[in-house]
């Protein structure tokens, strides 16, 4: 089995037929028996290595092309008697503290191809990985002999159970941003927020597009989802709904954080300016008085004076003390 080819199985009555497939033997296989499907999963194919894939299975060229050059928008497409369906995998960065993260969410790209006896999924990303999910539909054989159909509705249940698992990480993120912004005396930063809410949107961008396509798999978009598989997408689709409506909270949440750490800056930095003018007004006193005794005039008072220079001083003192005992009482020093 080649390297970008990750597994290649046949199913009949929901179970696994033994020993080791190509893609042309296996779908022969089925179409000799007349029932079951054959999954067939790849990673990162090229354009010469799933050409021979594609016309076996009768692959649309458009559809070959999205699930090869990736980077495409969550979608659902019907070509012919083949469903091409582009789902956007997410995954959790761990990190130390979210307030020195620079990556919270990695996305990659699931594709699948469904027609009456086949899937094809190609996967793009490191952690889009969908062995467990076979793994779990092999020990369910009932639920695997509902047909290719049953093999998109896990696929997409486990992308939006990731999409579940991400956002719960990133609330834990936001509570802790949150608690430092409100945090007496905190130099929180709004760049790391900026950096959240920049992840949140990519999140969005995964999340919102898939909710269309997930809708029409409801509502018999097709005749390969049968009746039976429709009902399991209800669930998928109420998931669905309840993690966009979680990221369009955590959209708004971050907006607010924003708005309140620009004002803890306006506000630091009108303290700052209180307190570089108090000292100014403080600094002109001797300053002014100074320059007026240094004119050099002959008649200015107190110039021939034998204590008129300790005067001055008294005098500045006096001045600068009362100015600094009114700066401190309305808090600008």
């Amino acid at each position: 089995m080649s390297a970008y080819v990750v597994d290649c199985g046949v199913y009949v009555d929901g179970t696994r037929l033994p020993g080791r497939w190509s893609h042309d033997g296996a779908i022969a296989e089925v179409r000799r028996r007349g029932e079951g499907f054959v999954w067939i999963g790849l990673h990162e194919p090229t354009d010469e290595q799933i050409t021979g894939i594609a016309d076996t299975f009768g692959l649309h060229e458009l559809a070959v092309e999205d699930a090869v050059h990736a980077h495409q928008r969550p979608k659902l497409e019907r070509y012919d008697d083949t469903l091409f369906m582009v789902l956007k995998t997410v995954c959790y960065v761990g990190h130390a503290e979210p307030t020195t993260a620079h990556e919270i969410v990695e996305t990659g790209e699931v594709m699948v191809f469904l027609g009456r006896d086949f899937v094809v999924t190609v996967r793009h990303g490191k952690h889009s990985g969908l062995q467990d999910v076979r793994r779990r539909l092999e020990a369910d054989p009932e639920q695997l002999a509902l047909g290719p159909a049953a093999v998109l509705h896990a696929i997409a249940d486990r992308v939006v159970d990731s999409y579940l698992e991400v956002t719960e990480s990133i609330e834990d993120d936001i509570d802790e941003m949150e608690a430092e912004v409100f945090t007496p005396r905190s130099t929180m930063d709004a760049e790391q927020i900026y950096v959240m809410k920049r992840e949140v949107l990519e999140l969005r961008r995964a999340v919102s597009p898939l909710v269309t396509p997930v809708r029409k798999l409801t509502e018999g978009y097709s005749s390969l989802v049968p009746h039976e598989v429709r009902s399991y997408f209800r669930d998928v689709d109420d998931h669905l709904v309840t993690v966009t409506e979680r990221v369009a909270g955590f959209n708004e949440l971050l907006t607010t954080l924003v708005d309140a750490v620009l004002a803890k800056i306006s506000m630091r930095q009108n303290n700052d300016m209180r307190k570089i003018t108090a000292y100014a007004g403080l600094i002109s006193v001797p300053t002014m008085i100074a320059g007026i005794y240094g004119m050099n005039f002959d008649t200015m008072p107190e110039l021939h004076w034998d204590f008129g220079y300790p005067l001055v001083l008294v005098l500045i003192a006096l001045i600068c003390g009362t100015l600094y005992r009114n700066f401190r009482k309305n808090d600008w020093l």
